[in-house]
């Protein structure tokens, strides 16, 4: 299972997105907390302190605000997130030319 939380500062108020995506469950990921100022700020905090990574991209959370809790992300943004998570996959097991990541699917 991964695990992302994503913070954008898009307008006045910080704002902070996080994801969840089981790759034995398959499918989409699901937003598992969303929201704005201090409850954006204790989402970034509380990802943090599990060791879970924070992408700032103010214009994704900006479109993750709009769905709904333990939903699953729309279709319109599957390139974007797992171009995401392809990138956090490769951070985290340090890409080498043996290592590939695996296949995400979000149908």
């Amino acid at each position: 299972m991964n695990q992302k939380a994503g913070a954008g500062s898009g307008r006045s108020e910080r704002e902070a997105v996080a994801l969840r995506y089981d790759s034995e469950r398959g499918g989409a990921p699901e937003v598992v907390a969303k929201g704005r100022g201090f409850v954006a700020e204790a989402i970034v905090a509380r990802a943090r302190e599990a060791g879970v990574y924070v992408h700032n991209s103010p214009q994704l959370v900006q479109l993750l605000m709009h769905v709904d809790l333990d939903e699953k992300i729309p279709p319109a943004l599957y390139l974007a997130v797992a171009e995401l998570l392809a990138w956090l996959w490769r951070i985290e097991h340090e890409a080498s030319p043996g290592n590939s990541p695996p296949d995400i699917p979000l149908a």
